[in-house]
């Protein structure tokens, strides 16, 4: 399986990190992963100089202490809040609808307990999200007999990711409106996300805009640069994910 740079990583400054400088500091962030806080700490400093900043760009890629670094595949993304964001539901369904945030928030909510899991092998346990159901969703949008998939689009203009529907439909996969016990900021995909509870974390798309039902699974972003389309937690590290009610 190709390695996933951390969902919630971000270069400094806003710049995205280019592939290929993910793949070379791999090894380091692997090592950083499963020695103790401290090392992680002493590395971030290391690459950090004197200034307190990181000049490499590269502590970006390392998750901390306090569970998430910060990560987009776009220069930069619009800010959306309750005045403007747009959640745009269509394609094969008989009733497109558009839902505004307080049209979500007014919605019955799900909460779910997970791990949230990364390919390249960090963890953060027991992280709570709510939100609605997309198979709610799906249901009052009246999907079509011919559907077969989903698709994800974003407001950053450029991540896009898929589901098959049978995947789309689990009690586990939430279109999130809170993570952690707050309302999701916008460093962590917010206002709204996707949340796939049983897969790995690049499942869950950030600045979520729209889902279109389809006819066939398109591959999304990492999935173009050859990551899994099913990425299913338990593929690689012997852990599953049963759908809970």
């Amino acid at each position: 399986m190709n390695p996933e740079p951390p969902e919630d990583a971000r270069a400094e400054e806003g710049r995205p990190i280019g592939r290929r400088v993910f793949l070379g500091t791999l090894a380091l962030g692997a090592l950083t992963v499963a020695a103790a806080p401290a090392l992680q700490r002493g590395t971030e400093t290391f690459l950090g100089a004197a200034s307190g900043k990181d000049p490499t760009g590269l502590t970006g890629l390392l998750p901390n202490g306090g569970g998430f670094r910060y990560y987009s595949v776009a220069a930069s993304v619009p800010h959306r809040g309750p005045a403007d964001y747009r959640l745009t539901i269509g394609g094969l369904v008989d009733r497109p609808r558009t839902y505004s945030l307080a049209d979500l928030r007014a919605l019955p909510q799900t909460r779910l307990v997970k791990d949230v899991q990364c390919v390249t092998g960090w963890r953060v346990p027991g992280t709570p999200f709510e939100g609605v159901r997309l198979s709610r969703l799906l249901d009052a949008a009246g999907v079509r007999g011919t559907a077969r998939a989903i698709r994800f689009t974003c407001f950053d203009g450029t991540y896009t990711e898929s589901l098959t529907l049978d995947q789309a439909r689990r009690p586990d996969v939430l279109v999130a409106l809170r993570m952690q016990d707050e309302d999701i900021g916008h460093d962590h995909g917010g206002p709204v996300r996707l949340y796939v509870a049983p897969m790995y974390f690049y499942k869950s798309a950030k600045w979520l805009s729209g889902i279109t039902v389809t006819d066939r699974v398109e591959p999304g972003y990492w999935e173009h640069l050859g990551y899994d389309v099913d990425a299913w937690v338990g593929r690689s590290n012997g852990r599953t994910d049963e759908p809970t009610n």
